[in-house]
């Protein structure tokens, strides 16, 4: 656990009491601090006061006037669509808002780094789709090439729940946009922006509040190098604003769809080939398509973006590549879960928005695809689009009727998983893939997109094994 620097004797009020809440809490308690919890939930309440917290009867009479400072976890709105209530309270009596991540970046750094041969880095990945893929591979490269590294934030571990740092440690954090759009302070060495697209609009007001919660980690993290990708309108201003000029090393272009010699570092896509480019020359080329663990431009472009880093770090274009090699991916986000008789089943249950579910059909043929759920902002009809490889469309979900007329592809409304796989598999043949890639999200029936995820493979599972059974005798 992380000791959080300065939080001595002041007074804080951590307001969620999920992971990064009790983490907080337990931190700031640890650290010294005093502290004040409340969740609007009395069962999160209840156990934060069987772990020994201190938790508040009642928020109608509470007193702010001696608060230092209110830790909010993601889940609280701050500011749009209603900040919660608590959150107005403190803010009119101007009490500072922040959260773990701010309180992270506060304290990461201690004396204790001036004995260090090379001090700790801390590689940020933050945008719409990719990032847990993108930290991940990061990840797995760093422990491949003999670091040691933790890996935490909107994955894994919280980030005040890692080990204190050692010497030459890579932290690498996912940093989702409620995380970055809170915290007070912002200082990774490294960061990267993957990609760009609409998503959580009600939360943020609007796409222009959303980008700007991303583009804080940047503008005002300041990190050495900012490695972003420019395939769509939002990474070509945002790199353009953060560089001093065409030849500044310290913005680092990445794109799967458009080839950049312009710029003194780039890397980008050609025909499969991951290409690096820098000062004039091709430095490194990378023919991805002989990796099995790449399926995709956006799968592309995850390594391209932790090529990147690595680069940015020193590691050289060969030992990164051969740490590649041994990158199984994640469950959820492209995962192949099974072939049989010439078809393959692949879930992407993390595909929960229009832009992550197109990548993922323009990445397989003849595909049978699963899709529907709760619908976002703007619904599936841009999907028309790249639905050309798409044999039959299998809709599920409480709005699956509404989905399949915005479908201009074959389809069929099915309502479940289990009717959807089972239809799937008996429309395929040899050459098939059967692709959960939902394009919604998964609130109407589950209770998360893992969840989902795992109901696709236990259907799947279910049909093999009655396959099976059937063939034996």
């Amino acid at each position: 656990m992380i000791k959080l620097q300065g939080s001595s004797n002041e007074n804080f009020v951590v307001l969620g009491l999920g992971r990064s809440g009790m983490t907080s809490a337990r931190a700031l308690n640890a650290s010294g601090a005093n502290v004040i919890c409340w969740d609007d939930d009395p069962e999160k309440r209840s156990l934060a006061s069987s772990q020994g917290l201190r938790v508040i009867g009642s928020v109608s009479d509470f007193d702010w006037e001696s608060i230092d400072r209110l830790i909010i976890s993601p889940g609280v709105p701050h500011h749009f669509p209603l900040p919660h209530p608590m959150v107005s309270a403190a803010v009119s009596a101007g009490v500072l808002i922040d959260n773990d991540v701010g309180l992270f970046f506060q304290s990461i750094a201690t004396k204790s780094w001036d004995k260090f041969s090379v001090r700790p880095r801390i590689v940020a990945v933050t945008g719409s789709n990719g990032k847990s893929t993108t930290a991940s591979l990061l990840h797995h490269i760093f422990l491949k090439r003999g670091y040691k590294s933790q890996l935490a934030g909107n994955i894994g571990r919280g980030v005040l729940d890692i080990d204190p740092p050692e010497n030459n440690e890579l932290i690498v954090l996912e940093l989702s946009s409620y995380q970055t759009d809170v915290a007070r302070i912002l200082s990774p060495d490294l960061a990267i922006f993957t990609n760009f697209s609409a998503d959580h609009l009600e939360r943020h007001g609007g796409i222009g509040g959303y980008l700007a919660a991303k583009r804080r980690l940047f503008t005002e993290g300041c990190p050495d190098y900012s490695i972003i990708g420019v395939d769509e309108l939002a990474g070509l201003n945002l790199a353009q604003q953060l560089s001093a000029s065409i030849g500044d090393e310290s913005i680092i272009r990445v794109s799967a769809t458009k080839q950049m010699r312009r710029f003194d570092w780039s890397i980008f896509l050609d025909a499969g080939y991951l290409v690096e480019h820098r000062k004039g020359k091709q430095i490194n080329s990378t023919d991805l398509k002989v990796f099995d663990n790449f399926v995709g431009p956006h799968s592309y472009q995850n390594a391209a973006s932790a090529y990147a880093a690595c680069r940015a770090l020193g590691m050289s274009p060969r030992k990164i590549v051969e740490a590649m090699k041994g990158f199984d991916g994640l469950a959820h986000r492209s995962q192949k879960i099974a072939a049989v008789n010439g078809i393959t089943f692949i879930n992407d249950s993390k595909a929960t928005n229009v832009e992550s579910a197109m990548m993922s059909l323009n990445a397989y043929e003849n595909i049978r695809w699963i899709c529907g759920g709760q619908q976002k902002d703007g619904g599936l009809s841009k999907l028309n689009s790249v639905t050309q490889k798409v044999r039959r469309a299998y809709v599920i979900g409480a709005e699956a009727e509404n989905i399949s007329k915005q479908l201009t592809c074959e389809n069929v409304v099915c309502g479940d998983m289990r009717q959807a796989v089972e239809c799937a598999v008996k429309d395929s043949e040899s050459g098939d893939v059967v692709l959960l890639a939902p394009a919604a999200s998964s609130f109407d029936q589950y209770d998360n997109f893992e969840r989902r995820g795992e109901d696709f493979a236990e259907q799947v599972e279910r049909i093999i094994n009655n396959f099976h059974e059937k063939t034996t005798y």
